[in-house]
């Protein structure tokens, strides 16, 4: 039987199942320990403090932001070992200061001689020196400088000749999204490594130390078999899994940690609609799974116990409408799900669906008890 709570609380809400997030932390930890390596969790996903207790032990744990509000945050809670992940723009460079100043050890990352030029002249200017990644392209799939590109010891160059630090380099295998089989995720993850260590050995050859190798996405995470030489692994979703991830085959759907729950409020019985409150504002309409093996619409439809109903899919979000269309030769009917019933929505990608949401209500560890972690908001 779910909780009372979840069958009380005013809907659409985002519940989190802790004992499936906290066991799908350990799954990674204990994995990427055994390769010898630390993780570096980035905590985009859920952009919450309170979930971050459960992936970062101490104060100075490696951890991955996306945004400078996130960085600002965590660090207001006390965690200094920040990793900016997304290339920085120069007129961001006095926020970055302004945590440096709070003593908080934040990584900046760049992969042009633009961005490199004003990281050494706002340096110079204001007597500081950043820690400094370069990316590297492991996979064609977004930014990063191809792994034997002449460019990395030319921005080493730069970065060390203005007093900064080349702290390391980052790759991210961002195609293994796209890999169907346990076999391409192997061997992505094993390219992405690749890459980045002959990146490292360019530069070392160089003369630039480079001590930190950083990897990482949630299938590559999961799925390599060396991690020798590689300082960090860095993974976001792999927290709470979603659709996307079971499709790619790195998670099932019982690991999944996040749903939606939503309540029944209409029919169309000639079209075999069940009308929901929750639209693409409580889902997202992210359709992630569209060009996957199974398409799961805008969320795989379950019961209250999360357990879900075959083929039953959120097929259209409005803003605040969700249809659940039953398939022909279904086993229900709408009055299955009569008006003021619930039902919990296992999202397509749980990045965009938490970011729908400014509290999330956790599920605590015995199946009753009511938690709330709040998000943090903005760039």
């Amino acid at each position: 039987m779910p909780a009372d709570w979840i069958t009380t609380l005013d809907t659409p809400f985002l519940l989190i199942e802790k004992s499936k997030y906290l066991r799908n932390i350990e799954r990674l930890y204990s994995r990427v320990d055994a390769l010898g390596s630390v993780v570096r969790p980035h905590l985009k996903t859920l952009r919450s403090i309170e979930a971050a207790r459960y992936l970062l032990k101490q104060s100075d744990s490696p951890a991955t932001v996306s945004t400078l509000a996130e960085a600002e945050s965590f660090a207001a809670a006390g965690y200094t070992n920040l990793l900016y992940a997304v290339g920085i723009a120069p007129h961001k460079l006095p926020r970055v200061a302004a945590l440096m100043s709070k003593g908080v050890n934040i990584h900046i990352l760049l992969d042009s001689e633009r961005q490199a030029d004003a990281v050494a002249a706002f340096g110079k200017e204001h007597r500081l020196k950043f820690s400094v990644f370069i990316e590297v392209d492991c996979d064609g799939h977004r930014g990063g400088l191809p792994p034997d590109s002449d460019a990395l010891p030319d921005l080493a160059r730069i970065i060390e000749k203005s007093g900064s630090t080349l702290t390391g380099l980052l790759a991210h295998a961002g195609e293994s999204y796209n890999c169907r089989t346990e076999d391409a995720i192997l061997a992505a993850a094993r390219a992405e490594c690749a890459a980045i260590k002959t990146a490292g050995e360019r530069l070392r050859t160089h003369g630039y130390a480079c001590p930190v190798l950083s990897v990482g996405a949630t299938p590559t995470a999961h799925f390599a078999d060396d991690l020798n030489g590689i300082s960090e692994v860095r993974a976001g979703v792999f927290t709470t899994f979603d659709l996307v991830m079971k499709n790619v085959g790195v998670c099932r759907l019982e690991d999944i940690a996040i749903s939606v729950v939503a309540t029944v409020i209409g029919h169309n019985r000639e079209k075999g609609w069940v009308f929901i409150d929750a639209g693409w504002m409580a889902l997202s309409r992210d359709r992630g799974t569209a060009p996957q093996s199974e398409d799961y619409g805008y969320g795989l439809v379950c019961n209250l116990n999360g357990e879900p109903y075959e083929n039953l899919l959120v097929t259209t979000t409005n803003q605040e409408h969700g249809i659940i269309t039953l398939p022909p030769q279904s086993a229900f009917e709408v009055d299955n799900f009569p008006v003021g019933s619930r039902v919990r929505i296992l999202p397509n990608h749980a990045c965009a669906t938490a970011a729908m949401h400014p509290q999330y209500h956790v599920l605590s560890e015995d199946g009753q008890g009511h938690e709330l972690w709040q998000r943090i908001v903005g760039w």
